[in-house]
């Protein structure tokens, strides 16, 4: 027997105790995540019994937040980043400035030093990337404009704290507020190499990595070995992402996510998602262990009061300036309301933060511990926030003029088809009605896709379908037939609402990606609801059966034949 266990230990330990932790959660109607953290927090260091390796944990979920941003990455496009920058970037860097100040600012009322501040403040800016993409996962919205907007804002955050890990050892002395001095020249040329190196990366990944990476994935597939794809996938994701830190600089989220970019352009990169999946989830677990296995529940009995205070400051004042700073950017309601949501809560870079600073003697014990809780806090109230959204639209909407249909529509339809969302599968429904001759008019919040609608001489509306002004203009009250081809479950849940209370007699049909918003949608009035994998099993059934009626309508014809 081999005397060095520890990472079989942490593997084992931590994911069984996991599976039970999230089996116990979801019999509890919580959030499984819930239940992983208790996991880590029964191996951790400070409960008793079995103590895990607290160190191997945190490599494994680095593990699994490089493949969940690599798996992001096959969903995305550069033309897809760059549509979202106008929200994402000043967006991103408006709430960490003002994050940092406002944690900064109330750690002096603590009477800690500024830089303990700095530290602090910049540890609760910045969202944690495992959180916000399984909550976007689980309500199939990450590949809505709003999920896209989310992970551009993820990104740009990612790119800020690079730079703040450059930044903090050459202001150490001076934010320490000892005797030393800081040299303005190397602090100079430290940045500009960090900004030269992230540069020369992306460069190399959008020239030499996107003719290469799908040139290898397609000669791969070709051999035939699901192996050696396999192995091909997590190499390209984990090997370009340790390139990405070990050479470039860039963090390894980051360099994942744009190996994810390059490799969507394969034709197989479908294939490469699916084998990536389930490496995806299982080490993104371990992320949720290892945060438990951190965080020492004392700090809840020695300081609630800033327990409390750090928690109100991820979870409502993150929210509050996120969705302040979209709607400055004249983002709909819907879309700051969900995005700013999502990214209310922190980790993987809070925790790199606050090392940091407790290398460098900014950070006290004591302000670890407060980030540490303010995460575990923030990451079981997410999902929770997430189920408030219907409720604040719904109060938003309230005192919202209902108004009358007007005799003339303003999109000149009568006896259409209202079609929301112009996604994937509303493009194709799209198709279906243009070739049939159906008149519809379609309902978008996404800009580009509005222009494109229009270039096109398509009848389209920009707004919140959950409005019931914008129905107003679809004149819905006219439509013979309301299609919600929207991914996300809240959305068409609050559209369902709204289109029976303009017009009750309309048939709505619309998707669903699992069976319990299957049966939400038909209890809130909707006359059809499509589940993704049971009309996929229907159809491919289908197709069956008409491959094999030939073989089977053959021997009767010949035998008529012969007779």
């Amino acid at each position: 027997m081999p005397h060095h266990t520890e990472l079989i230990s942490a593997l084992a330990v931590g994911l069984t105790l996991a599976f039970f932790g999230g089996l116990l959660a979801t019999r509890l109607h919580l959030p499984p995540l819930i239940g992983y953290l208790l996991a880590g927090l029964a191996v951790g260091p400070f409960t008793p019994g079995f103590v895990a390796d607290a160190s191997i944990a945190a490599q494994l979920s680095e593990i699994g937040v490089m493949l969940l941003m690599f798996g992001v990455g096959l969903h995305f496009s550069i033309s897809d980043l760059l549509a979202v920058r106008r929200i994402a970037v000043p967006g991103a860097l408006l709430r960490i400035l003002t994050i940092t100040l406002l944690g900064a600012g109330v750690s002096q009322l603590w009477g800690w030093s500024m830089g303990e501040g700095l530290v602090f403040g910049l540890a609760l800016s910045v969202a944690s990337t495992v959180v916000l993409l399984r909550a976007l996962e689980e309500r199939g919205t990450l590949d809505t404009t709003n999920g896209k907007i989310a992970v551009g804002w993820l990104v740009v955050e990612d790119l800020v704290m690079v730079l703040a890990l450059v930044l903090l050892p050459a202001l150490a002395p001076l934010l320490s507020g000892g005797e030393g001095t800081v040299n303005l020249g190397a602090l100079g040329m430290s940045l500009a190499l960090t900004l030269g190196k992230m540069l020369l990366f992306v460069v190399v990944m959008m020239l030499a990595g996107r003719r290469f990476i799908p040139w290898m994935l397609a000669r791969v597939a070709r051999i035939g070995s699901r192996e050696l794809f396999t192995l091909a996938v997590l190499g390209t994701a984990l090997g370009i992402a340790y390139v990405a830190g070990a050479l470039f600089g860039v963090s390894f989220a980051l360099g994942a996510f744009l190996a994810g970019v390059v490799a969507s352009e394969s034709k197989f990169s479908h294939q490469v998602a699916e084998d990536a999946l389930p490496f995806q989830d299982a080490f993104a677990v371990l992320f949720f262990v290892s945060v438990g296995m951190l965080f020492n529940p004392a700090i809840l009995l020695q300081a609630p009061l800033l327990v409390l205070a750090t928690s109100l400051i991820i979870v409502v004042a993150k929210t509050l300036i996120a969705f302040l700073t979209m709607r400055l950017l004249r983002a709909s309601f819907t879309t700051s309301l969900t995005v700013a949501i999502s990214l209310a809560q922190i980790g993987e870079f809070s925790f790199i933060l606050a090392t940091l600073g407790r290398d460098l003697n900014l950070l006290s014990v004591q302000g670890q511990n407060l980030i540490l809780a303010g995460a575990i806090v923030s990451i079981i109230l997410n999902p929770f926030l997430f189920r408030l959204i219907p409720l604040v639209q719904r109060w938003q909407q309230r005192g919202e003029p209902q108004g009358t249909p007007q005799s003339h529509p303003p999109v000149g339809l009568t006896r259409h088809a209202v079609l929301i969302g112009y996604g994937r599968v509303g493009r194709m429904i799209a198709q279906t009605l243009q070739a049939q001759h159906v008149p519809f008019v379609v309902v978008e919040q996404d800009e580009r896709r509005i222009d494109e609608l229009r270039e096109s001489n398509i009848p389209a509306i920009y707004g919140d379908a959950a409005r019931t002004s914008v129905l107003h203009q679809a004149a819905l009250r006219d439509a013979r037939v309301v299609i919600i081809a929207t991914p996300d479950a809240i959305q068409a849940q609050l559209i369902v609402e709204h289109v029976r209370r303009v017009n009750p007699d309309v048939y709505v049909t619309a998707r669903s990606h699992d069976e319990h918003t299957q049966r939400a949608l038909r209890d809130l009035g909707a006359s059809d609801v499509l589940y993704a994998e049971h009309e996929l099993g229907l159809a491919m059934g289908n197709h069956v059966l008409a491959a094999l009626r030939p073989a089977h309508d053959a021997p009767a014809s010949r035998a008529g034949t012969s007779s």
